[in-house]
């Protein structure tokens, strides 16, 4: 229970900015690291949830709404799945060979094509959080990537070869117990996948968007994958963390997408009166 406890405070002091308690890293303690890497895409969507209530409950607008959810999940993983972003593009740009790329990624100056690339993002994640403020029907969807972002970044770094032997990657994947991490993390996406079925399948349209989405990650989890192997010769952290921010990314768009608006609210909320906090919030709000 210890070397589980243990495994949960270095997940979050690797992967997010949250004060925890410190322990040291060594075999016993990284064991079931990144087993708990989707807990901090959990409360991601907690609090993307009750910022989303916070702003329909004072009638905030859109873009206020937008560009701050875009922050969040900045400010709670501080950043690290983003220079994972912004590093694998400036390599993928660089049209070098795989050493070329792999001293790309270590390299700690930035190039060109990386901020680009992560100025695009950004301003897409905010374009999808506008539409998600506008018609809320898969609000749940959103909240829910970011959990499903990090089983799959956190499934590439144990059941992906290394492209070299250093950095954080082979570090915790060294110490990861591989196959109980790999199959905690599969565990984790299908109990994911489930409960947002059950959030959402009384709305329009939104159960078959889960269903889209789910292969579509699937798909993306592939892409990646061979651009892994091919590309780079394995899995690097930088690229989990690519592997992340594009996930987060897709499904965000997912969640955006145009549907039924004429019951996008309603069905989004119905049957929710019986329901306490942040729902009644939304629904009342949503009403008036």
């Amino acid at each position: 229970m210890k070397s589980v406890i243990s495994g949960l405070w270095v997940a979050f002091s690797m992967y997010s900015a949250i004060p925890v308690p410190q322990v040291n890293w060594e075999k016993q303690t990284m064991r079931w690291a990144l087993g708990f890497l989707p807990l901090i895409g959990v409360l991601i969507g907690a609090i993307e949830w009750f910022w989303f209530a916070f702003c329909v409950h004072f009638g905030a607008a859109g873009v206020f709404y937008a560009v701050i959810a875009a922050l969040i999940p900045l400010a709670v993983s501080g950043g690290i799945h983003l220079d994972g972003l912004c590093d694998t593009c400036d390599a993928l740009c660089s049209f070098g060979d795989r050493e070329k790329r792999l001293n790309i990624l270590k390299d700690p100056h930035v190039g060109a094509f990386g901020p680009l690339w992560l100025m695009a993002f950004l301003l897409a994640e905010v374009g999808c959080f506008a539409q998600i403020y506008d018609r809320p029907v898969l609000l749940p969807l959103a909240c829910t990537g970011f959990a499903f972002a990090r089983t799959m970044g956190g499934r590439k770094v144990v059941a992906s070869p290394c492209a070299k032997d250093s950095g954080l990657a082979h570090i915790f994947a060294e110490n990861s117990d591989k196959r109980a991490v790999s199959r905690m993390l599969v565990a984790e996406f299908v109990l994911f996948a489930v409960l947002l079925g059950l959030w959402i399948y009384r709305v329009p349209h939104a159960l078959a968007a889960a269903k889209v989405l789910v292969i579509v990650l699937v798909v993306w989890y592939a892409v990646h994958e061979h651009i892994s192997r091919r590309v780079f010769g394995g899995i690097t952290g930088d690229l989990a963390g690519f592997c992340i921010s594009l996930s987060e990314l897709i499904t965000l768009a997912a969640a955006g997408s145009p549907t039924n608006t004429n019951s996008s609210t309603n069905g989004l909320f119905s049957g929710t009166t019986e329901l306490h906090g942040v729902t009644d919030i939304i629904t009342i709000s949503a009403k008036t």
